[in-house]
């Protein structure tokens, strides 16, 4: 269940609740009226089924309560109830697999911004991986993969080419075209400062996992689709745990590390292996990672249809006749 804290003028607070009374996927409603000062209106709290959590928004902002109001969302880890265990059987689909787009949208924005947090661990994360490349150590490499924060810029790209805002895509790719480079160049410094005092070899011999990196193949590119397609359903379903799976199955930050080793050393073949294993992952996370949010935004459309047919015809709709009809066999 998601808790939804709504402040809707007077003018709309009757249209609002009307919308929200009339969706058996909505329950506990609460209203205050005249309870806020700034924006002055009502206070509306409600908790709704997560499977239609972005409906019952989509309902709220075609009726303009996200302009002179606000809509908060707040996740429901507990919650005993005969009615929310009703609410939730009237909603189409499992809770496990539901999306809030809202919620999508902020997660993304908030971490494909460029920051001087996001450029240093971009930056710590190249050296940590270049530091276990020149060791040939797996786990300084593993984590290297989880310091690093670029699938946040990669994820919100992908958001961005499903739905709007479309500018959450150019902010993404900026954060992608200043990290990356940056890494690289200070990788590449760093490795030229080891090479002069004798910390690491005079002469690079590509092997282990530094050869494994430099030559990408079609593995590569089948891992970061996987990579890709479980880090967006990690992203829109909530399972943080399989989205450190993902950080720690792509090559992303090593690659980028190697190619400021390979650089640094002169290794010119090596070096371009590795900035295709680099394009590589990219290309092959994006891919995967926009045909799957496309894919869930798809199902999601149909599910608004349904419920707007519903409202035009002055019922509930097909999404909640599914549940009412649930609600009877098990009656």
């Amino acid at each position: 269940m998601v808790h939804l804290r709504i402040v809707a003028s007077p003018v709309k607070s009757e249209d609002a609740l009307a919308r929200l009374e009339s969706n058996p996927s909505v329950c506990n409603v609460v209203v205050l009226a005249g309870a806020a000062r700034r924006p002055p209106g009502d206070l509306i709290l409600c908790d709704v089924a997560r499977e239609d959590t972005s409906v019952v928004i989509a309902d709220l902002r075609d009726l303009g309560i996200d302009q002179d109001g606000s809509i908060s969302l707040e996740a429901i880890d507990t919650q005993l109830s005969a009615n929310s265990e009703r609410a939730v059987r009237a909603a189409r689909g499992a809770p496990a697999d539901a999306v809030v787009w809202e919620e999508v949208e902020e997660r993304t924005s908030e971490s494909a911004t460029l920051s001087f947090s996001f450029l240093a661990f971009m930056v710590l994360a190249g050296l940590i991986a270049a530091v276990g490349i020149f060791l040939n150590s797996p786990i300084l490499v593993v984590g290297a993969m989880v310091v690093g924060p670029e699938f946040g810029p990669i994820a919100g790209f992908c958001v961005a080419v499903v739905q709007p805002p479309r500018s959450l895509a150019l902010r993404s790719f900026v954060a992608l075209l200043a990290g990356f480079p940056l890494a690289i160049a200070v990788v590449a410094v760093a490795s030229l400062i080891f090479k002069a005092t004798g910390v690491t070899p005079v002469e690079l011999r590509m092997g282990g996992l530094a050869k494994i990196i430099a030559s990408p193949d079609f593995f590569a590119f089948f891992v970061a689709l996987c990579a890709g397609a479980a880090g967006m359903l990690s992203l829109s379903t909530s399972k943080s745990g399989a989205l450190m799976g993902v950080l720690i199955s792509v090559t992303t930050i090593p690659a980028a590390a190697n190619v400021g080793i390979t650089a640094a050393y002169g290794d010119w073949s090596a070096f371009w292996g590795s900035l295709g294993q680099l394009g590589v992952n990219l290309v092959g996370i994006l891919l995967a990672g926009t045909l799957t949010l496309a894919f869930q935004r798809a199902l999601y459309e149909r599910r608004r249809r349904r419920h707007l047919r519903g409202l035009e015809d002055g019922g509930l709709g097909g999404e909640h006749d599914h549940g009412g009809d649930v609600e009877e066999q098990q009656n």
